[in-house]
């Protein structure tokens, strides 16, 4: 009998155990796949605004691919932020297939057939005096989605225009950005501008944070390009009606211009950062900038350390030092269709990165002439998104009509804010040539790592300040030991065209006081335009996704 009774107990305590087993591997999936209230497990969109950033994510969750859900949160955003970009701009896509193969599709704006033979002598540094009609380049915006979309795209054309044709004609709210560049740029609203129909009252006041601007015409350009296609923007009654209003108002775009005008696509350049490959677009776009600096300071084998005591004084020391050598290699950056040059190639090696850290003493900085300084006009603006999908595919995206508002010349028939991207040639060229397109700070990314498989995908808006932003946030993330929303909004130093340092509010004034006495030259900033938005991936916490938008610009990011 007892063995019976034992073969009973054994079996109980096998169930038992079993049980148990059962219980804890549930936990372990359980707990080991769910993402945190602040992570998306399928999909994320980091734009500018929440508004852009959930209409991009609705565009994926409807089965649109991250190159779908980049071109809706991109249309959106010309009605929520209409000051940084457009369908009278350009962009730039950084997209990086499933497959690992990564390619950029370029629509910036190119120099017109007739332009003025002295433009290059009218630059200035006044911000005011480089807008207006004689600043328009061939806007390629149009022409970018549908190569994107042509590769990459998922959902039907039209599909992708929908949510900004009801936003646009049942009204934009103003948001904060907005109304404070409007006190900023009082001239919108005086007499005579044509802008002030849209963002102001009759009596020339801007409108209130929360006032609701309808974008009536630019609803009815979107609904006939999401039905005819991308050619009425180019040779259709779009172009047509376009071009009168711009000629009227004494610019220099043709017919022509926008008939002859093709995106391009590329490969994508890249480096080795660690464990990590960064892509990112050659030249005219500014991503090989951004290159050589994190090339420069990754032989400083950075770490969280690296931000202690007057360690970080060095870090820092050492990362203006890199930013002024950047600054002298601007020149580079010109389109090589028509300046080609072996420099370009040469920014991003190990070697030139070498050769730097071997000129950046640690006690000591140097006149401009010691950095072979380019100077140039320091702009602003710009848009950026970042977006990952459920198949893996990423797509790292700046868009821009260059300063706010561009050229501030308003197509009243189509609604359309025209660029002033030939202000970018300026202090950069002594000639341009019909068909160039300018140097560019832009620098959409995409990061991946082989041996954890995480990925980043990143990129920035501000003009020339993008390149700071989005350098100093992927060190903090990579090297420094912070998560991504601390990466960000960590206040950053940037550098100037003339190699003054200026720095945002809260940054550290020890490190502040410290560069002083090693000889920078600090001067105050009252607005810094950097942002950065960015989406992260990592395989080890179960595939979880964290985006972030930058809170400078009040972003919010979506994912589901």
């Amino acid at each position: 009998m007892a063995k019976p009774k034992t073969r009973v107990r054994l079996c109980a305590s096998f169930a038992i155990l079993l049980s148990i087993a059962i219980i804890v591997t549930c936990i372990f999936v359980f707990t080991s796949r769910r993402c945190s209230e602040r992570d998306f497990k399928h999909a994320a969109v980091a734009a500018d605004s929440e508004t852009c950033s959930k209409v991009g994510r609705d565009i994926m969750q409807i089965g649109g691919s991250a190159v779908d859900g980049a071109i809706a949160a991109l249309l959106c955003t010309s009605l929520v932020n209409p000051q940084s970009m457009g369908l009278g701009g350009g962009s730039i896509f950084t997209v990086r297939q499933k497959t690992g193969k990564v390619k950029v599709i370029n629509s910036r704006e190119t120099v017109p057939k007739e332009f003025k033979p002295d433009l290059m002598k009218k630059c200035s540094s006044s911000v005011q005096l480089s807008t207006g009609n004689q600043w328009i380049g061939v806007p390629g915006e149009i022409r970018g989605y549908e190569l994107a979309h042509k590769l990459y795209g998922k959902l039907p054309w039209a599909d992708l225009f929908q949510p900004s044709i009801k936003l646009a004609r049942e009204g934009v709210p103003m948001s904060p950005i907005l109304s404070r560049v409007l006190q900023q740029k009082k001239q919108i609203c005086a007499e005579g501008s044509l802008l002030q129909e849209l963002f102001c009252h009759k009596n020339k006041t801007a409108k209130k944070i929360g006032e609701k601007t309808r974008f009536l015409k630019l609803a009815e350009t979107m609904e006939i390009i999401a039905k005819q296609g991308p050619d009425t923007f180019y040779t259709g009654d779009i172009a047509r009606s376009l071009i009168q209003d711009v000629q009227e108002a004494g610019g220099n775009l043709t017919l022509e211009d926008l008939k002859l005008f093709k995106a391009q696509v590329t490969d994508a350049w890249n480096i080795s950062l660690g464990d990590y490959t960064m892509h990112f677009p050659p030249p005219p776009a500014g991503g090989a900038i951004v290159a050589f600096i994190l090339n420069v300071m990754k032989g400083y084998h950075l770490n969280p350390v690296s931000m202690e005591g007057d360690k970080k004084k060095l870090t820092y020391h050492h990362y203006v030092e890199a930013y002024k050598f950047a600054n002298g290699l601007r020149k580079y950056t010109r389109d090589p269709k028509f300046n080609f040059n072996m420099g370009e190639s040469r920014l991003i090696t190990e070697e030139l990165a070498e050769q730097v850290r071997g000129m950046i003493s640690s006690d000591q900085t140097h006149n401009s002439s010691y950095y072979n300084l380019t100077a140039s006009l320091d702009s602003h603006g710009t848009t950026h998104v970042s977006v990952l999908d459920a198949d893996g595919m990423a797509v790292s995206v700046t868009s821009t009509i260059n300063y706010m508002f561009g050229s501030k010349v308003w197509s009243p028939n189509t609604g359309i804010i025209l660029n002033n991207q030939l202000t970018d040639f300026c202090k950069k060229a002594d000639h341009i040539s019909v068909g160039e397109q300018p140097p560019s700070s832009m620098s959409p990314a995409v990061l991946f790592s082989k041996s954890t498989q995480n990925m980043l995908v990143i990129g920035g808006s501000g003009g020339s300040m993008i390149t700071t932003g989005v350098a100093l946030a992927i060190m903090n993330y990579l090297w420094l030991g912070k998560n991504l929303e601390d990466a960000i909004s960590a206040p950053v130093v940037f550098v100037d065209a003339k190699n003054a340092l200026k720095f945002e509010p809260n940054f550290d004034q020890t490190v502040v006081e410290a560069l002083k006495t090693v000889g920078h030259n600090v001067e105050d900033a009252k607005i810094f335009y950097n942002v950065v938005n960015a989406v992260v991936k990592i395989k080890k916490k179960a595939g979880c996704i964290s985006a972030v938008s930058d809170a400078r610009k009040i972003g919010k990011a979506a994912g589901y």
